[in-house]
């Protein structure tokens, strides 16, 4: 049976997407730490990151940096953190949050609760900053 986000890559669950390649797709993450905290997962199912080949793993993080960079373009933020756990969703996944300050990419602080009209103005404010 798919996982969730291989449910989410067929479009049986929707997602607030943010960027999508033929390999990737980036969307808003639903628990989010922060505005903006975004997943980047290859849209082949691998549970864990260092179990791609070197090719797939390479251009997942490139596709990653990009995705950062659109975000830090339109979230006010300092930087955007990036953060790699892989135990929560057994399907490899980048975590790219916002920060204001070091405590916020701690995964043991609540989640924000953000209303879908929100997620998807969110969502369109970095598909607007994406440069391919």
């Amino acid at each position: 049976m798919p996982g969730i986000f291989s449910r989410i890559v067929s479009g049986e669950i929707p997602c607030h997407k943010v960027a999508e390649s033929d390999q990737f797709l980036a969307f808003l993450d639903i628990n989010p730490l922060a505005k903006g905290h975004t997943l980047v997962i290859p849209k082949t199912e691998v549970d864990y990151i260092f179990d791609m080949d070197e090719s797939l793993f390479k251009d997942c993080f490139s596709f990653a940096q990009k995705v950062g960079k659109a975000i830090h373009a339109s979230i006010p933020c300092v930087k955007v953190g990036i953060a790699v756990i892989g135990l929560e969703v057994p399907h490899a996944h980048i975590h790219l949050v916002p920060l204001q300050d070091l405590h916020d990419l701690e995964f043991s602080r609540p989640k924000l609760t953000l209303d879908q009209e929100e997620l998807s103005a969110i969502a369109a404010a970095i598909r607007d900053k994406m440069v391919y």
